[in-house]
């Protein structure tokens, strides 16, 4: 997930290709090492030193570690150049932590009173539901808004893991592909001129991934309750029945969600900025006023109640300090390829089909911030079909149609769906996690995780590729 930062850095001014190439094609392939090393710190610690690594200050201090070496030879090796670099790392961070922040904090307001019952049923229309919400209020409110009623609707059921699973698959990434305030990369799409309901055509691809999921998930969430029903003493189905009457308390926090939504169109349409994106700074102030209002306005009970705390905000900050920091080269060195500026172990960028540009811009995305890679891919797509990199250049690559439309399809499709392959592919991603286990869910470690993403959503996007790609 990207930032509001990054959006108008590229929306301002020329292109991100030309402004950042001529690094990207010096830097040695060895200064994506600590990025790799933290990704894998990620991974492989809550395995073999879980209770260590459950501290933030922990946390904190392996970030810090890959990090701050990276930070001093791009501020000391590079100069000017790569001191503007981290300065517009520090910019993509502050507002993506802004917008999570906001989010996460007016969410935790609004408590939805009783419960749902927790039947695959009524668990398939809470994650479609959520699908559908996504695209209004973007893959980070959907998850926060609905996380602790669905756990809440499933606090009888004894194996939960696949719940939160799917979740992350749907609410969280694979929902928030029909507008542009669905995910970051979107919104990058719409100021550099994709008009606002061009996503909308996207609704086949939409419909088909979510509906591969719902499906799935209803399957495997009846077999799990099925087999429950054998090795538990009563009626599991009748517990999950089992519902208090519905109701929302902290509704005036729903008026602040939508607040949020419309700093974010204002910021991006440049409202009171002569059509110009708002300068860094009074968006994320924005957010964090609507936040702190928010805060102060709801009656302390409503959180009790939500369970909320400040803990997987922190859990977030602290590891993404050190992601956006770390994963600078890596992208630097992706644009600079993909431009024609350098060779990788000897090889050029060589892409030029939709079905390469889907898992290219899809697989990168897993793991690196999405909305930079879905300009990356963009401009090389516009480079390919002869677009100028110039203002609003991607609405210009739409309006040649036919081929050079379908690499924007397959590049959008690739940066929002495949956000769901990793814990880290997408903000949403990591918050869930945090809320499921501080609820007593013991989610799977990074690899564990990915070994669902493989299983379940790989054999889906091969079918969207024999279906929209080939």
């Amino acid at each position: 997930m990207s930032t509001l930062a990054t959006l108008s850095s590229v929306a301002s001014g020329g292109s991100f290709a030309a402004s950042e190439g001529s690094l990207g094609a010096t830097l040695g392939l060895w200064t994506v090492v600590p990025f790799a090393l933290l990704l894998l710190a990620i991974a492989v610690l809550p395995l073999f030193a879980g209770h260590w690594w459950e501290h933030n200050k922990n946390r904190a201090k392996v970030a810090a570690t890959c990090a701050l070496p990276i930070a001093a030879y791009m501020l000391f090796a590079h100069g000017a150049e790569g001191g503007h670099n981290l300065l517009e790392k520090l910019e993509e961070y502050v507002s993506f932590l802004a917008l999570l922040a906001s989010l996460f904090v007016i969410s935790g307001g609004i408590y939805i009173r009783g419960s749902f019952s927790g039947t695959p049923l009524v668990n398939s229309c809470l994650l479609g539901l959520g699908a559908v919400l996504a695209n209004l209020i973007g893959t980070t409110g959907a998850s926060m808004l609905l996380i602790r009623p669905f756990l809440r609707a499933n606090a009888s059921r004894k194996r939960k893991v696949h719940l939160v699973v799917f979740f992350i698959f749907t609410v969280s990434n694979c929902g928030g592909l029909l507008t542009p305030l669905g995910d970051p990369p979107l919104f990058l799409g719409f100021l550099k001129g994709v008009p606002f309901e061009w996503t909308l055509r996207l609704w086949k691809e939409w419909l088909l991934v979510n509906a591969l999921l719902l499906f799935l998930f209803n399957v495997w969430d009846q077999i799990v309750l099925n087999k429950e029903e054998l090795e538990r003493k009563g009626s599991q189905l009748e517990a999950v029945q089992h519902h208090a009457k519905f109701g929302i308390d902290g509704k005036h926090n729903i008026v602040f969600l939508l607040a949020i939504v419309g700093v974010i169109i204002a910021s991006g349409s440049g409202l009171g900025n002569g059509g110009k994106p708002w300068h860094f700074g009074v968006q994320e102030l924005a957010m964090l006023g609507l936040a702190g209002w928010s805060y102060a306005m709801t009656k302390s009970h409503v959180r009790h109640e939500n369970r909320f705390t400040f803990a997987p905000i922190i859990e977030v900050a602290v590891l993404f300090a050190g992601i956006f920091v770390t994963m600078g080269p890596a992208l630097l060195i992706l644009n600079a390829w993909s431009q024609g500026e350098r060779l990788i172990f000897g090889h050029g960028f060589a892409l030029s089909e939709p079905w390469q540009f889907f898992w290219a811009s899809g697989l990168l995305s897993s793991f690196l911030d999405n909305a930079p890679t879905y300009l990356a891919f963009s401009a090389t797509a516009a480079g390919l079909e002869h677009v100028p990199l110039e203002g609003a250049f991607l609405g210009n690559l739409l309006a040649k149609g036919g081929a050079s439309e379908m690499l924007l399809v397959a590049i959008s499709c690739g940066s929002v769906f495949m956000g769901a392959n990793t814990y880290i592919g997408n903000g949403p991603n990591f918050m869930v996690k945090a809320i499921a286990e501080e609820n007593g869910v013991r989610m799977p470690s990074f690899f564990g995780y990915m070994a669902y993403s493989i299983a379940i959503l790989i054999p889906i996007f091969v079918v969207v590729t024999l279906v929209f790609f080939r």
